[in-house]
């Protein structure tokens, strides 16, 4: 057997004898360009952009409030209301004068812009203007001797009082009270702005709301003479608190206002601790309701604030 030779280990042999050449290496990898250090503005800028957005949710959410829950809340009180009235009417305890703010005093109906069976509540703050039209406290009742107001919302709540421009000399306007009901005729059109009405019929009923649903700046009013029998009454209130005025808000809102946002914000921070503490859908159940609830509660110090004709 042929001894077997190996070879010594170097480098392979090209077709001419000659080694072959073994390429460079090439540079080494270039590192990675260090990432720049947060600045302290981007939490600044995070913190704004969230505050932003929350501020943009509670408008909204106000906005969806005054144009649709408050109708919906305005239509259940208008239903309570309603029954009350009708079991006081039927036992002959329904007011003929001064009476607590937010009772029931008077049904309206005015069929030539559809309102019909719309209970009117004593008293003519933002606060009772929440529950439907307004009766004028310094002012008699409706359907007895002197001139008689009526206060109510153009846009908000329901919006009682949204056609109340349509209305034109000759359109009857009824209004049903413990002492029976009343008749009145549209004698004239007017406006704090423009034509002021100057009626000098004994016994007028005078429908007021703001002029415009968006801008609320001045009222018009419906001038109505009494055209049924006239009935007596007790004196009237003397005293008129400033919220009752014609397009007045009620200052003393803003004290609920302040305590109702603080709620608010104190609601969000428990839950948001509780979802990054501990279960997050548990956190949630807890904090939504109670979150919602003081939203609404809010919602409604912030609409006291308005208008009371808006």
């Amino acid at each position: 057997m042929a001894d077997t030779v190996l070879a010594a280990p170097g480098p392979a042999a090209g077709a001419s004898g000659e080694p072959a050449a073994v390429p460079a290496p090439g540079p080494p990898p270039a590192p990675a360009p260090a990432r720049p250090p947060r600045g302290p503005e981007r939490p600044i800028l995070q913190a704004v952009g969230v505050g932003l957005l929350l501020l943009a949710v509670l408008v909204l959410g106000l906005a969806g409030y005054l144009y649709f829950l408050s109708g919906v809340q305005e239509a259940r009180s208008q239903a309570l209301l309603y029954t009350r009235l009708q079991d006081e009417l039927a036992n002959q305890l329904a007011p003929l004068g001064p009476t607590a703010p937010g009772s029931p005093v008077a049904v309206l109906d005015v069929p030539a812009i559809g309102i019909r069976d719309m209970v009117v509540v004593q008293g003519t703050s933002p606060e009772n203007m929440m529950l439907g039209p307004g009766h004028l406290g310094v002012t008699p009742m409706p359907g007895q001797a002197g001139v008689s107001e009526i206060f109510g919302r153009r846009a908000t709540f329901g919006a009682p009082f949204a056609r109340l421009g349509e209305l034109r000399p000759g359109d009857v306007i009824v209004t049903v009270t413990g002492q029976g009901r009343s008749v009145y005729r549209v004698a004239a059109v007017g406006s704090s702005q423009a034509v002021r009405i100057v009626d000098p019929a004994p016994n007028r009923l005078l429908l007021v709301t703001a002029a415009s649903p968006v801008v609320p700046s001045y009222y018009i009013e419906i001038d109505a003479r009494l055209i049924s029998v006239t009935r007596p009454g007790p004196p009237v209130a003397e005293v008129l608190n400033a919220p009752e005025l014609a397009l007045a808000g009620d200052d003393g809102a803003l004290v609920l206002t302040f305590i109702w946002g603080i709620a608010l914000a104190a609601v969000s921070a428990v839950g948001t601790y509780g979802a990054l503490r501990w279960n997050l859908w548990a956190a949630y159940l807890a904090a939504v309701p109670l979150a919602i609830a003081v939203l609404w509660c809010l919602y409604q110090s912030l609409a006291a604030l308005l208008p009371n004709l808006y």
